[in-house]
Formats: structure tokens, sequence, C-alpha cells
């Protein structure tokens, strides 16, 4: 039985108890509901729920720890083999022998005892699922059996379905709550042991961003250099010209849909404008190694300067392209919510529709334009894939839109590429880099409330 098979199931008994729940609610008054505390559907969802939550809970807890769990038997039976080796070691090992156990490549051969691990992997796993498995229908249709016990006309099971839903609503806000902790939490501990390696003050002004070993024992930085200055500024270099591009192109074409395009034109024209959201980075990323930043470093060859086949100019460009959707979008939204009395007020006034837009609607709109305008930059600073393929992944200091550079997500792909070892300064520094992005973009979002707080205003 595989885990779908099990949810299948578990839905069945819970379909057929909010059948019989709902059925003997009104069996117990004889069909007549106004003699029922709650509406018949009320008793079978009851019945459902009281069965079908233990059984998920099960399920649950097995999903999150059961691999845990697997694993550390399959070690303790390599106790002897496992004991000298490094915690990176042991990953590697367990990674292969999940592999071998699928039927996947291992990083080096098949020796016997890993196949008799990967053997005595799937018997566990196998064994593992199996009692979970009938646990869960066990246990589901046990409370099953005790919520339809339960049922009467004097049950108040809208209530205790109420207070279900309650619950799961603030379970889930906790949940919501306890992710962000953790995701900052991960980043300021893995970071804290970066800055043990490597000073604050070099990750935060060295000028240089060489993070792999050195060959030589006297080669410049051998142990690295880490100054992340190259990184933020080839980041904010191609969101600069992604802006440049996005904003002026998404807030006029927003303008024009909203006070100057007809129902028909708009109809047209506004899902043809966001189908650009749709398309996947990886396409943009091709159509920017292909076709823009051919195009560019050609026409600088016409115009004799030397353009880097690999620019931030190309990179920026399709980026900007990649967000026009989202700051057209926005910015359509919160000029169409401009109310129509002040349109009404400044044309009665006799001002031109053009010193209507720029008087009365634009600066109405402010405030919303202002955080469509960051949040389409905090989207351009998180963009990876449109980098890697038309920027680079040289870390140069430089403000020439024409060179290449790289960017802090760029630079954390391919820290985080492969089997890595979490001891070393040149994996924990993506995590100190994650914490900057996440500093940086929190910083815009602040922003944006401050000028969203500052800036608003009442209508009537």
């Amino acid at each position: 039985m595989n885990i779908y098979l099990l949810i299948l199931v578990l839905g069945i008994i819970s379909t057929v108890s909010f059948v019989y729940g709902r059925k003997k609610a009104l069996m117990s008054v004889k069909g007549q509901i106004s003699q029922l505390h709650s509406l018949p559907s009320h008793y079978g969802w009851y019945a459902a729920m009281v069965g079908l939550v233990p059984g998920l809970f099960i399920l649950v807890v097995w999903i999150i720890f059961g691999s845990t769990v697997i694993d550390k038997m399959v070690l303790s039976r390599m106790a002897e083999t496992v004991q000298s080796m490094s915690r990176f070691e042991v990953n590697i090992l367990m990674n292969d022998i999940r592999n071998l156990a699928a039927g996947d490549a291992i990083s080096g051969p098949a020796t016997p005892e890993l196949r008799d691990a990967a053997d005595y992997f799937n018997h566990i796993s196998k064994s593992t699922f199996t009692v979970v498995s009938l646990s869960a229908i066990s246990v589901t249709a046990l409370f099953t059996a005790f919520g339809i016990y339960r049922i009467d006309p004097e049950l108040r099971s809208r209530n205790r379905l109420e207070s279900f839903i309650l619950f799961s609503l603030v379970a889930c806000s906790v949940i919501a709550i306890l992710t962000t902790i953790g995701i900052v939490s991960s980043l300021v501990f893995e970071t804290m042991r970066f800055l043990e390696k490597v000073p604050l003050s070099e990750f935060l002004f060295g000028l240089q961003w060489s993070p792999q070993t050195a060959l030589r024992a006297d080669q410049v930085g051998s142990s690295g250099s880490f100054g992340a200055i190259p990184l933020i500024t080839g980041t904010l270099l191609i969101t600069f010209i992604a802006l440049l591009v996005a904003a002026p192109v998404g807030l006029l074409s927003a303008v024009y849909m909203t006070e100057f395009a007809d129902r028909k034109t708009r109809g047209f024209f506004k899902p043809l404008l966001e189908i650009l959201a749709g398309i996947p980075t990886v396409v943009y990323g091709f159509f920017a190694a292909l076709v823009v930043a051919p195009a560019i470093r050609n026409t600088g060859d016409l115009v004799g300067l030397e353009i880097a086949s690999e620019s931030a100019l190309a990179a920026g460009i399709v980026m900007g392209i990649m967000i026009i959707p989202l700051m057209s979008s926005l910015s359509d939204d919160v000029i169409s919510a401009v109310p129509q009395s002040l349109r009404d007020g400044s044309y009665g006034l006799g001002a031109t529709k053009t010193e209507t837009i720029l008087n009365v609607i634009l600066p109405a709109a402010l405030p919303g334009i202002v955080s469509a305008f960051l949040l389409a930059a905090s989207r351009a600073i998180g963009e990876t894939m449109i980098v890697v393929m038309a920027a680079g992944m040289a870390a140069n200091l430089t403000a020439n839109p024409l060179e290449a550079v790289t960017t802090v997500t760029v630079q954390i792909v391919a820290l985080l590429t492969g089997d890595q070892e979490f001891d070393s300064a040149k994996t924990l520094s993506a995590f100190a880099l994650g914490l900057a992005l996440f500093i940086i973009t929190l910083s815009l979002n602040f922003l944006a409330l401050y000028v969203v707080r500052k800036y608003r205003e009442q209508y009537d």
C-alpha cells in the first residue's frame, strides 16, 4: 500500500461515516429536522472529522519523522562502519543507500555491505509503512464508530465543527509563524557559524569574492575571499536596470488600460500583457542569452564599444520585461481604486484628462504605485535563472552595465549545488548571503509600508 492508496482508504471511511452519521441523525428524530440541534449535514461532518483527524495525524507524524527513524535504524545496523566517519561522510553514505535501494546511481562502487544496507532499508521502509497504514486505518475506523455512537438530537455538532475549524485556522497561522521563525533562525545560526570563520568586516566590506579553497599555500586568499560587496553591487546594478525598464512601461501601460482604453481594448491587451507573468524564468534566460545579449554585443561592435558576452545590461533588460506584468497589474489595481468622484471633480473644474491623471489620479494612487515598485524590486533582487544565463557568475566589482557581473542568488545556488561540507566557510557563506538578501528585501517591505502609511489618504 502506498501513501495515496492509504489516503484514499481513509477518505472512503470518512465518506461512509458522513453518510451514516447524517442518516442516523435524521432517523433519531424520524425525519423532523426541526428537532435536531444542528443541520443533518453537521452531524455527518462531525462523524467524518472525528474519525479522519486521528488517522491523518498518524500519517502526518510518519511523513515528518518516518524517514529519520528509518535512517537511524539502518545506521545502527552499520554502527562499526559509521563510528569512524564524519557527519558529512555519513550523509553521503545514507544518500548512497537510499539511491541504491531505489535503483539509482551512487557515488561509489556497490559493495556487499552497501547492498545489504539497501535491502534492509527497503525492508524497514515497507514494514514501518505497513504498521503505520494499519494503525491509521484502525484508529480512523475506531474513532468513526465512536463519533457515530455519540450522535443524538441534542449533540451540538455545529458548535463542535466551528470549534474545529477555528482550531484549524489558528493551527495554520501558528505553522506559518513557526515556519518564518524557523527560516530566519536557520539563516541566523548558520551565519553565526560562518562569522566564526570569517570576520564580519571582511564579509560586509570586502571587495573580492572568491570562496573556493586555494590550491597553494601562497595563493592570494588561501582560505578564500568572502567580500560580499561585488555580489551586492551586481545585484543592485541588475535590479536598477530592470526597474528602469519595468517601472515606466508598467506604470504607463496601467494608466492607458485604466484611463484611455475602452473595454474591448482593455479586455484584449491586459490578458496579453499578463501572459508574461506565466512564462518560466528559464525561458526568459534563454531569450536573454540567445537574443538580447548577442544583439547588445553586436550593437556595441557597430559603435566601437566592447561589450561582454554576458553583460548586466542584457540580464537587466530581460528581467525588467519579466516584472512588467507585476508592476502593471498592481498599478492598474490602485489606479482603478481611485474614486470616480475625484475625476469628476477635476473635470468639473476644467482640467483636461492629462492634467487630471498627473495632478489627481497619480498622487492619489501614489502609495500603491510605490508599493508596486518596491515589490517589483524585491522580485528582481531574488531572480536567479536569468542572471545565470545572461550575466554569468563572475563576481566583478563594477558599475558598468556592459560588463559581466553576478548576484547574491546566483552565488547561493553555486555554493549549495552538489554534495557540500557544511562545516566549511565556503558552504556557510551561502547562509550569510541568504541572510543579507533577506534583510535587503525585508527593508524594502518596511519602506513600502512606511510610504503607504505616510501618504495614504482616506476617501469617502
